[in-house]
């Protein structure tokens, strides 16, 4: 484990926005994002397209980065801030009444549904190439979005919890999942790897030894450089293969 921060990822050849996403039937008409994508002019549909979503309590620089990294791969990768355009304690309780208690079913899977829709929508990005990745809070939420919209090619969790009803993960799409093996999600990763297993979902799951929750944040103590490496070329691996190449 390491405290020490990595050198934020730099912006040159990059298109950065900070962009509005309007929603209806929603308690607020839009949320924040903040769009990475490669500069220039895309060929018509060549890009893939990913949401990112944050981990609790809010969007971080470090999910910024985590949207340029993937910018620089050849992704315009949208980061959602689940936070915005509503008092906190609010946008807290949906996202808790998200997960805990109508999971599939809820505002925040509809509002990311949502914005998935716009980023299909953005100039040069290919809208059947698409996929999410989120941490903790936003990796349940991408399990959730895996489950129940088709447009979703692939989903990347990192340290999140399972959908309820568990079987719904039969319908769901390719999945890579990074875990520690310190923490309160670790069974939850190791019952979803049994899981895909036994409805024949194409997977990649891995635990990592010695390693604590939001260990790819590298904004936090648990920080795990050796961890947030390999899960990082496992994802881009995964994605390679099942969007980028489609």
């Amino acid at each position: 484990m390491s405290n020490e921060s990595m050198a934020l990822t730099s912006t040159d050849g990059l298109k950065i926005q900070n962009v509005s996403v309007p929603l209806i039937n929603s308690s607020r008409k839009s949320v924040d994002a903040y769009l990475a994508a490669p500069q220039g002019t895309p060929a018509a549909e060549s890009l893939p397209g990913l949401i990112v979503i944050h981990e609790m309590p809010l969007i971080s620089e470090n999910i910024r980065d985590i949207a340029r990294r993937f910018a620089h791969e050849g992704y315009a990768a949208l980061a959602v801030d689940l936070m915005s355009q509503a008092p906190v304690a609010v946008c807290m309780m949906r996202v808790m009444n998200g997960m805990m208690f109508n999971p599939l079913k809820n505002g925040i899977v509809a509002e990311l549904q949502q914005a998935l829709d716009f980023l299909q929508q953005q100039p040069g990005v290919h809208p059947k190439r698409v996929g999410v990745i989120g941490f903790c809070m936003g990796g349940t939420f991408a399990l959730q979005m895996a489950c129940v919209d088709k447009d979703v090619k692939a989903a990347s969790v990192f340290y999140g919890m399972n959908p309820r009803p568990f079987e719904v993960i039969a319908q769901a799409c390719p999945i890579v999942g990074s875990y520690p093996d310190k923490d309160f999600t670790t069974e939850a990763g190791r019952n979803l790897d049994k899981m895909l297993d036994r409805y024949n979902v194409p997977h990649d799951i891995k635990e990592y030894p010695n390693s604590l929750h939001s260990f790819f944040n590298d904004d936090k103590r648990s920080f795990n450089p050796e961890a947030s490496a390999d899960a990082w070329k496992r994802v881009l691996a995964f994605f390679k293969q099942h969007i980028s190449k489609m």
